[in-house]
């Protein structure tokens, strides 16, 4: 199952410079471990937003759902999801991947 996830970040002034470089530095190692399993497929900039568009490909809602509350920035965010489906018009290519 694909869902295109739109996560706003909100830096509290509370959080220190340090811990927050902690927190990207936790965020950026555990989104590349998911990476690597293949179910975050693809993420993406918002140019002009702290803001990113990410590709998730997972078996349940369930398992989208603990995998974004396990984001350490999480308590930071503002999170969209909407599920994807595949496109009638898009070439048989496309989504070979997804098999």
């Amino acid at each position: 199952m694909f869902y295109m996830v739109q996560m706003f970040v909100n830096r509290p002034e509370s959080v220190s410079d340090e811990k927050w470089a902690e927190l990207r530095t936790a965020e950026m190692n555990y989104a590349q471990d998911l990476m690597r399993e293949g179910k975050f497929r693809h993420v993406w900039r918002v140019v002009g937003d702290v803001s990113n568009v990410s590709i998730f490909d997972v078996d349940t809602h369930a398992e989208l759902h603990d995998i974004l509350q396990n984001l350490p920035l999480f308590p930071y965010m503002d999170v969209k999801v909407t599920p994807l489906a595949e496109h009638p018009s898009g070439l048989p290519e496309m989504y070979a991947y997804a098999s």
